[in-house]
């Protein structure tokens, strides 16, 4: 395997698996923290036992989250040496502030966990959420180091030096507000999702209902309010990336002609050879109008960039696509969730809206990892845009492939371990706790 292959490879899968234990991990804590609020409103004991089973599931995302993250850390030396030399001075500010949090994270973590009935009961409580909140300025932190390198701020490039350094101009860039919006309300579909699936599969086998029926409510009502917000989350994306990095909005909607009044492109198979979309539906005038408010307006086309330039376009124009049919498919099924809520009280007890939220459940995922992909290949050939490109910052190292399969099966094993130890927590949960007592039986 090419060492620059592999070393991208690596880069990729690593951080395709950190980014579902960072997202679960960022939003789980908050599922807990509403739970364990109607706790100590109502003292009903199923939001006690809803609490208690989730808390263990914040445990097991924050351990591997945090080992799966601390690899990252690793990789983006070994792998990226150059990027790093340069980069490292600029954007280390929000990677040095996401340790701070993560810090914050790990001790409220422990204080929550080890705190029932030692602690004063709304303390207790207190640690729950700023583990949630923690959580969440960790992932924002990290985003806007992302956003760097889609929008490069904070120092000036001349002669091959970077000079007039300025970290804080580089971590709020131009990208930072609308990636960091647009991931983590991703978050929250995703793992609301993700969470109100598993509970529903266990409402239709018929396990403790009661438990369920309650942690479903929860999960369904965080993902289906996010899954509402982000198309507008993302239409603010979108506009930033066209005023940003129009070569990646031309590989997202394969828009290969630069023209006014340009077409809205739904699916299609892109022909790069003849600068046609095959298959496509086409709305006239509307990406015109998305990107930049009128129907007349000019969209720039991969024609206007550079081919040396250019992301790969079929990659970023299927991802992109599947990130938006699967957010719409959710939006869809979020808003037959608030009709019965609103009109169709007896829906919410029907089997086959159950069923939607088990086909749903891992819907948030793939989008987010499309989504991810759209973001990290629609900057290539960059690693920083329009200043570096990424093969002149990989390792010089050889033998990178070896690197390679280790980490991968360190991310395998890891995804295993998380998926038996989730498994047994969700099987178990009927056994180890009886909302019918005031305490766990063990």
């Amino acid at each position: 395997m090419d060492d620059f292959l592999a070393a991208r490879l690596q880069m990729a899968f690593s951080l395709g698996f950190h980014i579902v234990f960072a997202c679960i991990g960022m939003v789980m804590p908050f599922f807990m923290s509403l739970a364990h609020f109607y706790w100590l409103k109502t003292k009903k004991t199923v939001y006690r036992d809803v609490t208690k089973a989730w808390s263990a599931g914040v445990a097991i995302f924050f351990a591997t989250g945090a080992v799966s993250g601390t690899v990252l850390s690793f990789e983006l030396g070994l792998l990226w040496p150059k990027f790093m030399e340069h980069a490292g001075p600029i954007f280390g500010m929000p990677f040095s502030l996401e340790g701070t949090a993560f810090f914050i994270e790990a001790i409220a973590l422990g204080f929550y966990l080890y705190g029932w009935n030692k602690l004063n009961p709304w303390f207790h409580w207190a640690t729950g959420v700023v583990v949630g909140i923690s959580g969440l300025l960790s992932g924002i932190l990290v985003v806007a180091a992302n956003a760097w390198m889609n929008s490069p701020a904070g120092f000036d490039f001349i002669d091959g030096q970077y000079l007039n350094i300025d970290p804080v101009k580089a971590m709020f860039n131009d990208a930072w507000f609308s990636q960091a919006l647009h991931m983590t309300v991703a978050a929250f579909v995703s793992t609301g999702f993700a969470v109100a699936g598993v509970h529903a599969v266990m409402i239709l086998k018929g396990k403790n209902i009661a438990f369920h029926s309650t942690a479903f409510k929860i999960a369904a009502i965080f993902a289906t309010v996010a899954a509402c917000l982000q198309p507008l989350s993302g239409d603010i994306s979108a506009k930033d990336v066209a005023k940003r990095q129009p070569a990646k909005l031309a590989a997202m909607e394969a828009h290969f002609h630069t023209e006014r009044n340009a077409p809205l492109i739904i699916g299609g198979i892109p022909d790069t050879a003849r600068k046609t979309v095959d298959y496509a539906i086409r709305i006239p005038g509307l990406l015109s109008f998305m990107t930049t408010g009128d129907f007349n307006g000019e969209v720039k086309g991969l024609d206007s960039i550079p081919k040396e330039d250019q992301p790969p376009v079929a990659v970023t124009h299927y991802a992109f696509q599947i990130m938006v049919g699967l957010g719409m498919a959710m939006v869809g099924l979020a808003l037959l969730y608030f009709l019965a809520l609103w009109k169709k009280k007896n829906w919410l007890k029907s089997n086959w809206l159950l069923k939607l939220f088990v086909l749903a459940t891992p819907m948030g995922f793939i989008a987010l990892e499309a989504g991810w992909t759209v973001t990290e290949v629609g900057r290539q050939p960059w690693i920083i845009h329009g200043v570096m490109r990424t093969a002149d910052a990989v390792t010089p190292m050889p033998g990178i492939a070896w690197s390679f399969y280790l980490f991968t099966g360190v991310y395998i094993s890891l995804a295993v371990i998380v998926t038996v130890l989730l498994y047994r927590q969700i099987t178990m949960v009927g056994k180890i706790y009886d909302s019918s007592s005031k305490v766990p039986k063990s």
